[in-house]
Formats: C-alpha cells, sequence, structure tokens
C-alpha cells in the first residue's frame, strides 16, 4: 500500500471514530410533562420541576430529556398524546397539576411510571389503593385543592361582607374538577347566605365571554374554580376583574401577582418541585409502588391591596393578620 494511500483510509477512520463512539451512547430517558397550560404562562412552574429534577442529579440535555407538553385547556387532545408517549415507552409520565391528565395516563399505560399533582382523593380517582402503599405504576402529590373550596369561599365573604350573589366560574373540559367544586360549593352557600350563578368557560373566548355575562348581569362577587388552563390564563382574568370591577377569589397566588384579588391554596410552583423530585427518584430506580402519595399541608393566603383599593374594598385587619402574602 503506498504511503499517501495509507494516510488517507487511517484519516478516514479517524474521522468515523467520534461517530462510533456516539453511536455506542446510550439514549437519555424521556419525561414527558403535561400541563394544561400554555408555556409562556407556566414558565415559572416548568423551572421549578426543573430545578427538582436538579436536586436528584437530573439535568435537561445532559442525562434526561424532558419533553413539554402544554395542552392550552384542550384536554380531549389527551388521548392522541398518551398514546404517542406510551408508544415511545418514555421513562416517566409527569402531570404536575392536572387530574384529566393524570387519570389520561392511568388509562393508557400499566407499566410507565406516572408521578401526578391532583387536588382531590388520589385513592378515590382511582390513580392508587392507598396513600402510604399507591401499588401499580403510579404515585405522586395530593394538594387538597378540592377540600378547601369551602374555606375559599368564606374568606371571599368575610373580604366582601354585603356580596349575596356570586359567579362560580368552571372549566366543563375539566369535568372532574368543576362537578366537585359546583358540589363544594353549592353546600357551602347556604350557609354563608349566598346565591350561586354557574359559569362555564374552556377556551380563550369562552373566558371573555362569561365576562360579557358578568357584565351585564351584575354579581356581586366571582369565583374561579381550580384549573390549570384558568391558572395559566391569569392575567386576562386579573385584567377582566379589574375592567368590570368585580371582586375575585382565586386558587393560587399566581393570580395575585397578576393583579388578582385574593387567592387560597396551595402554591403549583411546590406541586411542580415535589413531582420533579419523585420523577427523579424514579429516573434511578424508584418504583412508584413504593414511594407513598405526599400530601401538601402548605396553604397559602393571598391579598393585593392595590386591586382592593382600585375595587374600593377596605381588607378587615383581621384577614390581614392571617394573609401570608400581601402586595401593597
Amino acid at each position: 500500500m503506498k504511503r499517501r494511500e495509507f494516510i488517507t483510509l487511517l484519516g478516514g477512520a479517524a474521522a468515523a471514530w467520534p461517530l462510533a463512539a456516539r453511536a455506542q451512547q446510550p439514549e437519555l430517558p424521556v419525561v414527558g410533562v403535561i400541563d394544561g397550560g400554555s408555556a409562556d404562562a407556566s414558565a415559572r412552574w416548568a423551572i421549578r420541576f426543573r430545578k427538582g429534577l436538579n436536586e436528584t442529579g437530573y439535568v435537561e440535555g445532559k442525562n434526561v430529556t424532558v419533553e413539554y407538553h402544554w395542552l392550552e385547556g384542550r384536554y380531549d387532545h389527551l388521548p392522541a398524546l398518551m398514546t404517542d408517549l406510551v408508544r415511545r415507552r418514555v421513562a416517566v409520565i409527569a402531570t404536575p397539576a392536572s387530574p384529566p391528565a393524570a387519570l389520561a395516563a392511568k388509562a393508557a399505560t400499566a407499566t410507565i411510571p406516572i408521578v401526578f399533582g391532583v387536588g382531590d382523593d388520589p385513592v378515590k380517582l382511582g390513580l392508587v389503593a392507598s396513600l402510604a402503599r399507591p401499588g401499580g405504576n403510579a404515585t405522586g402529590i395530593n394538594f387538597f385543592q378540592q377540600e378547601v373550596v369551602a374555606k375559599r369561599l368564606r374568606l371571599l365573604h368575610d373580604l366582601v361582607p354585603k356580596a349575596v350573589r356570586v359567579a362560580v366560574l368552571v372549566n366543563p373540559g375539566n369535568a372532574l374538577i368543576a362537578e366537585s367544586t359546583l358540589r363544594d360549593v353549592q353546600q357551602a352557600a347556604p350557609t354563608l347566605g349566598l346565591q350561586i350563578q354557574i359559569l362555564k368557560a374552556s377556551t380563550i373566548g369562552e373566558i371573555d365571554a362569561a365576562f360579557a355575562t358578568l357584565a351585564r348581569e351584575h354579581p356581586d362577587a366571582l369565583f374561579v374554580a381550580p384549573d390549570v388552563f384558568f391558572a395559566s390564563r391569569r392575567v386576562q382574568f386579573a385584567t377582566l376583574a379589574a375592567r368590570d370591577r368585580i371582586p375575585a377569589v382565586y386558587t393560587n397566588p399566581d393570580y395575585i401577582a397578576a393583579g388578582g384579588l385574593m387567592s387560597y391554596g396551595t402554591d403549583l410552583a411546590d406541586t411542580y418541585h415535589q413531582v420533579a423530585v419523585y420523577t427523579g427518584s424514579i429516573l434511578k430506580g424508584a418504583k412508584p409502588a413504593d414511594l407513598p402519595v405526599l400530601q401538601s399541608t402548605k396553604f397559602v393566603f393571598a391579598i393585593n391591596l392595590q386591586t382592593a383599593r382600585a375595587l374600593g374594598i377596605k381588607v378587615p385587619p383581621g384577614l390581614l393578620a392571617i394573609a401570608d402574602e400581601v402586595i401593597e
């Protein structure tokens, strides 16, 4: 073999070495994260999810691939999405704050690990056998969103004691939460002397239409049901409520930071963080059946005094004394 030919062959082989090495590297595990809202509005929650993964030793793009699927309220897309995730055999399906997504995942697979965040009883929902011993392929966080519906309504009544007619806005696309919210509100309302008007919205346009109804019928206050799509539209809610000068109570402090009046419930960012920590544990080899369902015990009561002043509402000192977050 001539020297020039040898160098050419050797050079070609050397150029192929990195390709061969890359081909031998294992593919990164894929985590599918499903959120009912939108990417831009859920950025803070995604950051907390990444932080939770980092705490367990996982970094996006380095040793794990995370696919974020933003439903933007289109819960009817869940069956097709779950079929795709199961077909590709992702490592973990994470549904940090979406009961419809958790139920769709559970219906789609009995083998791929699922880490959920739900506001209702996961045993009652059929996601786990028990909180201490989940069994099966699912575990996660129970953040008691539904259990605090009555207290949220009572806080609204304390802030606006003259309110009698309260509109309740639910998302029919999130039927499970909508039904339980209406049941709890209708049970609590008579003891507070409140009359309930039910409104429904599952799209951006329908939220606008619901506020058009509010402007026309002039209820005394608005109660917004728990829903991740609603939370992702918090700026829209705050803007419309300010425009129509209607006191409104929400589910988490993100609404209040956006200009909403008052909220009571768990911080979704904490839920995303906890779901990510469990996701990392499973990637390391833990089994969902062995990870007990965690129960959130931290509830945040937040008030925006700027919004209260704009609405002509004087916040009682007693409420200020118990508020966890106050925006001056």
